[in-house]
């Protein structure tokens, strides 16, 4: 296979190196074959190369883009939490990215929002977290996404 790291090769239709090991990895019994290659250092791979080049890596790109493992859909906040592997065939660990991370929106639910809430310290009996989530909701309606920190303030406001 001839691949190329964020796009970059000799010529055009060379296949995404992070996409095929990791396609190799996940499914060795269908492929029948080993890489050798440490999945882990894929990230930093992809992110050297576009430091050395000046080309950025697009958010969305498959396993090494910002967004590959960001999550903002509340019943996929919610999929994720229960059982990553819903909508994910691999860990971010596993290729060297940080831990899933949650979008909060308007269409983010109560589970995503206590998630988010419990890795920031913060844990509200259940009347003090729906008096929360309303004032959350209200916030995601007026701006885009609501990062963690002001939920935190939300939270302490109350």
């Amino acid at each position: 296979v001839e691949v190329t790291v964020n796009g970059l090769g000799e010529r055009a239709g060379n296949a995404a190196l992070e996409e095929v090991a990791a396609g190799i990895a996940v499914r060795p019994d269908y492929y029948r074959a080993r890489t050798g290659i440490r999945l882990s250092g894929i990230t930093a791979l992809s992110r050297a190369v576009a430091s050395l080049t000046g080309v950025a890596v697009q958010v969305n790109k498959a396993v090494v883009g910002a967004n590959a493992f960001a999550h903002s859909s509340g019943i996929h906040q919610d999929g994720i939490l229960k059982s990553a592997r819903t909508y994910q065939i691999i860990a971010p660990e596993t290729v060297g990215a940080a831990a899933h991370t949650f979008v909060l929106t308007a269409r983010s639910g109560r589970h995503a929002v206590r998630h988010v809430l419990a890795k920031e310290g913060i844990f509200l009996d259940p009347e003090e977290f729906e008096r929360l989530f309303q004032r959350f909701l209200s916030l995601a309606d007026t701006i885009k996404e609501v990062p963690a920190e002001k939920l935190a303030g939300l939270a302490s406001s109350h």
